[in-house]
C-alpha cells in the first residue's frame, strides 16, 4: 500500500513539511518499510525505529489512535465496501471531509491529555 498508493499519492502534494507518523507495530516496523519512509519523509518519521521514536503503550496521548483510525474506520466500514476499489474511495472520502476545525479540537484534547501526565 504504501509503494502503490501511498507514496504515488504524495508526489501530488507539497509535503516538503509533513511529518509522517504511524504506531509500533510490527508490521509496521519492518526494516524496509522503515527505510523507505525514512527515505520520503527524512527526518519527519515519527515510528519505532524511525528518527522520532514512537512514545510506547501511548495510545491516551497519539491523536492517530485516540481519535483518527478509530473514526475513519467507522466511517470506511459503514457501507461494508466488497471491492479494494471501493474500500480505496471510502478512504479518500473519509480523509478528504476532515475538517481542519475537528482537528484543532483533537489538538486541544492532546493538549489536555498531556496536562494529566
Amino acid at each position: 500500500m504504501i509503494t502503490n498508493f501511498f507514496i504515488p499519492e504524495l508526489n501530488n502534494h507539497d509535503v516538503q513539511e509533513l511529518w509522517f507518523q504511524q504506531d509500533g507495530a510490527t508490521c509496521h516496523t519492518a526494516r524496509a518499510t522503515i527505510d523507505l519512509l525514512k527515505d520520503t519523509f527524512g527526518d519527519r518519521l515519527i515510528s519505532r525505529f524511525g528518527p522520532v521514536n514512537w512514545p510506547p503503550r501511548s495510545c491516551d496521548l497519539t491523536p492517530l489512535d485516540y481519535f483518527l483510525w478509530g473514526y475513519v474506520k467507522s466511517l470506511v466500514y459503514a457501507d461494508k465496501p466488497q471491492t479494494l476499489d471501493h474500500l480505496e474511495d471510502n478512504i479518500r472520502r473519509v480523509i478528504a471531509d476532515i475538517w481542519p476545525q475537528m482537528l484543532e479540537k483533537v489538538i486541544e484534547n492532546g493538549t489536555s491529555r498531556l496536562d494529566y501526565i
